[in-house]
């Protein structure tokens, strides 16, 4: 029986998300979901479990890490199915994120073949844009990938 009356035993849950059991126990052990047990100890998930792992899911696709998650899982109510309400708010939180994310790698995209300020000086075109290395100011690393320009 993979349904009990309260919720979805832990093998529905892996069948509908497309994850394996032990990728749902992980995600439990890292508090992005909880199940609650049944009298014979089965792990038993509610069905707005299987939105919180689907969400999991495509935002670790994205990039985010599973403590970024976390912090906006944790927004989310407990003890009561999360409405279209508390969703949108996540939504619009990682859709800054997302945003910034887009904006980072279109400059990654436009800037990688040119001078990237990371010091290294090994172009000749870093003469024109990191001349004396003047990225070096704003600490290490490719210093205008990280949002200076040559002009701050």
């Amino acid at each position: 029986m993979t349904a009990s009356r309260k919720g979805f035993l832990i093998g529905k849950v892996a069948d509908r998300t497309g994850i394996t059991v032990s990728a749902i126990r992980h995600y439990e052990m890292e508090g992005l979901v909880q199940s609650t047990r049944d009298a014979g100890g089965r792990r038993v998930f509610e069905p707005a479990d299987i939105r919180r792992i689907s969400f999991v899911i495509i935002t670790q696709k994205l990039g985010f890490s599973l403590s970024q998650i976390r912090e906006e899982l944790a927004l989310l109510p407990q003890g009561r199915t999360p409405t279209k309400k508390d969703w949108q708010r996540i939504s619009r939180s990682f859709g800054r994120k997302i945003d910034e994310r887009i904006e980072s790698l279109t400059l990654l995209r436009e800037k990688l073949t040119g001078c990237i300020g990371c010091g290294c000086l090994s172009l000749k075109k870093c003469a024109l844009y990191n001349a004396q290395d003047v990225a070096q100011k704003w600490g290490a690393g490719p210093r205008y990938l990280m949002g200076n320009t040559p002009k701050n």
